[in-house]
């Protein structure tokens, strides 16, 4: 295999796992201790539920990847969508925590590492596989995080990207300065 493919593949799924961080930290920055535990109705999840499950989830699939099925033995699932977090400091603190323990593991992958069997509640996974799947997961529930903030402001939102409407305006900012 080209020593570049494994350089170049983690490159982007650590780029894109970035981006999807920063979308979370982003909506939370627009909202309150309330908005956090909003839901619509009793039985939908709240940011902060999402965000619990999403920190049980990074815990337990990159705790000792390499070595370890990623469905521990001392995550209780179940529990991530109950009790969330009470407040926005302990949300973006786990948050934290979480991300820290994906990105630590992403940084033990080197070329000997590369071509590594990863196992998912004993589903054997290549390393490239994994990856994506933990990225279509991690990018699946940012979405809806972002989705439940962008409900709740309404008209307060303030955009992550181009706002509706405004792609000419980008288009013809973005591209001016490049020249």
């Amino acid at each position: 295999m080209d020593k570049s493919i494994p350089k170049e593949f983690l490159t982007s799924a650590i780029r894109e796992l970035e981006r999807y961080k920063a979308l979370g930290e982003k909506t939370f920055d627009q909202l309150s201790e309330e908005e956090i535990q909003f839901t619509y109705q009793e039985d939908d999840n709240s940011i902060a539920q999402i965000v619990k499950h999403l920190v049980g989830n990074m815990r337990s699939r990159w705790t000792n990847f390499l070595e370890e099925d990623g469905e521990k033995s001392w995550r209780n699932r179940d529990t991530e969508f109950v009790e969330p977090f009470t407040n926005k400091a302990a949300l973006e603190e786990a948050w934290s925590s979480g991300w820290k323990c994906v990105f630590d593991a992403l940084a033990q992958i080197n070329e000997d590492t590369f071509s590594s069997t990863v196992r998912i509640r004993q589903e054997p996974h290549s390393l490239i596989q994994a990856i994506h799947r933990q990225l279509a997961h991690y990018a699946s529930h940012v979405g809806q995080i972002v989705y439940l903030g962008k409900s709740i402001k309404g008209d307060q939102w303030i955009s992550l990207s181009i706002p509706k409407g405004k792609s000419e305006e980008f288009n013809r900012k973005y591209f001016n300065s490049k020249q």
